[in-house]
């Protein structure tokens, strides 16, 4: 104890706290540090930023291969150390989880906005001044010139018109897989459809699902109102129709008794009568559940030879689903109760489909468990991807996630604003008018905000091949000529006396995804600048510090 009272006040910091911390303070130290690091972490992603966004090959701690454009998965899998970026990466999960899009919108923001602080450090200007500064922009942003911006473009019509659900995700689908959103848009939007139900206009991201098959075509992808289960029956009957379903969590098979036992057996007779009285139990649970009605078990775990033959005298079919997962989702599409016993159901317990039946998609036996429409049994929507390789489809699949929630996002909020760096071009200029009309030292910093938000065109220009400083010049020019809607056009590649600018475009953001992302990019750079210390303990193991 006296020992450990004994302050050594020469050896500074590092005298009060246990051997082996490291501590990090002032601008140089911390601040600046932190910046790069972030700057480090946004030059990652911004380069898979928009349509022509390249795609990153990560291969995480397990060995596992990711080939994907979407931040929200790149950031994820990355293991990120340093505490400053971990910032940046946890705002981009925040979004992912809140809107589901715009992730590379967070990092890329708030990366450039900390790289713009390094030039007003040099010039004399102090970290609370710049917080000051871009706290005033975003908060003008936020309230005065961004919600304007969304009466330039007609909101979301009826939410529950297959039309106005492929306008509004087509953008969303293109920025992930181009090429593909032609294919993938009326795809996300039947799906969602099939998820309303007559009280609620929002579509469900539960209940739709992505069904993979390798082989194939984008183009051979379809919607099935019900669920597919990637496996075929068990019984030789392969169809029914109309059809009530049990669903037993367990395994249909004679239960072993917990303790073992002895059975002696003192003739063949005795032999005989041991296997009849199983036999004769198992059918008498088998003729229960096929006199309460039903024509499709389901069971969670392994199913008997014994079981499986009365099932197939009884003219029933059977499925075998090991994912308790899968089992919970088919329970939804049909309406059914998972038992834990064996035996015959109750009415309420039992599902419903109107069609169950076993096909074959690229050589692979599946079941479809399809309601007709109309139905109101279960609302969950399957969406059967084909594709030639397993990255393909798993980067299809994150695209699906993002459409899905891009229309339940639609739904909730349909107003609408200009895509393809519009939006920020033009809240750029008026940010840097609102810069001038400041007297104090901030608006160097509110300046700065506004140079940051043209990160997105200059990136989307450079992502397409584009001359960005050409295309920057051009869009700049015309936003200042009251062309609020003129973003960057992607096509211009090698079309001679094309200046990369469209005038009037036509791909849409939404408003609640992009008010939400740049909240968060904001909160996340201002969160970052306001550090001015860094001390972090030794790690557990002996690991190494940043």
């Amino acid at each position: 104890m006296a020992q450990s009272m004994a302050y050594n006040q020469a050896a500074g910091l590092s005298g009060m706290l246990k051997k082996g911390h490291q501590a990090m303070d002032g601008l140089e130290g911390a601040t600046l540090r932190n910046v790069e690091a972030c700057r480090e972490i946004s030059t990652v992603t911004r380069t898979s930023l928009g349509p022509n966004g390249m795609n990153k090959l990560v291969v995480n701690h397990l060995g596992k291969i990711i080939v994907t454009s979407d931040c929200a998965t790149i950031v994820k899998e990355l293991e990120i150390e340093h505490p400053a970026a971990r910032m940046l990466q946890l705002a981009a999960e925040a979004q992912d989880f809140e809107r589901g899009d715009g992730t590379n919108l967070v990092v890329s923001f708030a990366g450039e906005l900390l790289a713009q602080t390094e030039d007003l450090f040099r010039m004399g200007l102090h970290p609370s001044d710049v917080v000051a500064g871009f706290g005033k922009a975003g908060d003008k942003l936020m309230d005065e010139f961004l919600p304007p911006m969304a009466d330039l473009v007609r909101p979301l019509g009826d939410g529950k018109k297959a039309e106005e659900l492929v306008r509004v995700v087509t953008p969303v689908l293109a920025a992930k897989h181009l090429g593909s959103e032609d294919i993938l848009a009326p795809l996300v939007a039947e799906a969602c459809l099939g998820t309303m139900s007559a009280t609620s206009a929002v579509p469900s991201v539960e209940s739709v699902r992505v069904a993979k098959i390798l082989g194939g075509d984008i183009s051979q992808s379809h919607v099935v109102h019900g669920f597919v289960a990637l496996r075929g029956l068990e019984t030789a009957l392969t169809s029914a129709e109309d059809a009530k379903i049990v669903v037993f969590g367990c395994g249909i098979e004679a239960s072993a008794t917990e303790a073992k036992g002895t059975v002696l057996m003192k003739n063949a007779d005795d032999l005989k009568n041991y296997n009849k009285s199983e036999e004769k139990k198992m059918e008498e649970v088998v003729k229960s559940i096929a006199d309460a009605g039903v024509k499709v078990c389901v069971a969670g775990g392994s199913v008997s030879e014994m079981a499986l033959h009365f099932i197939e005298r009884y003219g029933m079919l059977c499925l075998r689903i090991g994912s308790k997962w899968e089992l919970r989702r088919l329970c939804v599409a049909t309406g059914a109760t998972a038992l834990v016993r064996l035996g015959a159901p109750t009415p309420d317990e039992m599902g419903h489909c109107d069609s169950v039946m076993q096909k074959e998609v690229g050589g692979r036996p599946v079941t479809v468990f399809s309601q007709s429409e109309g139905s109101d049994t279960g609302k969950l929507s399957t969406i059967v991807l084909r594709a030639s390789t397993s990255s393909v489809l798993a980067d299809l699949e994150r695209a699906i996630d993002d459409g899905v929630h891009a229309a339940r996002t639609a739904c909730k909020d349909g107003r609408l604003l200009p895509g393809a760096g519009a939006t920020e071009m033009e809240l750029s200029l008026k940010v840097k008018a609102f810069a001038d009309t400041c007297p104090g030292l901030d608006q160097y910093a509110i300046r700065a905000f506004g140079k940051a938000l043209e990160v997105v065109p200059q990136t989307l220009a450079e992502n397409a091949g584009l001359d960005q400083g050409v295309v920057i010049a051009a869009l700049g020019a015309a936003h200042a000529s009251g062309k609020a809607s003129a973003g960057v056009d992607i096509d211009a590649m090698g079309v001679e006396g094309a200046t990369g600018v469209s005038e009037e475009t036509s791909v849409l953001d939404l408003y609640a995804t992009k008010a939400t992302a740049l909240k968060l990019a904001i909160d996340a750079a201002l969160t970052v600048l306001r550090v001015d210390q860094i001390i972090m303990s030794k790690q557990a193991g002996g690991g190494g510090g940043m």
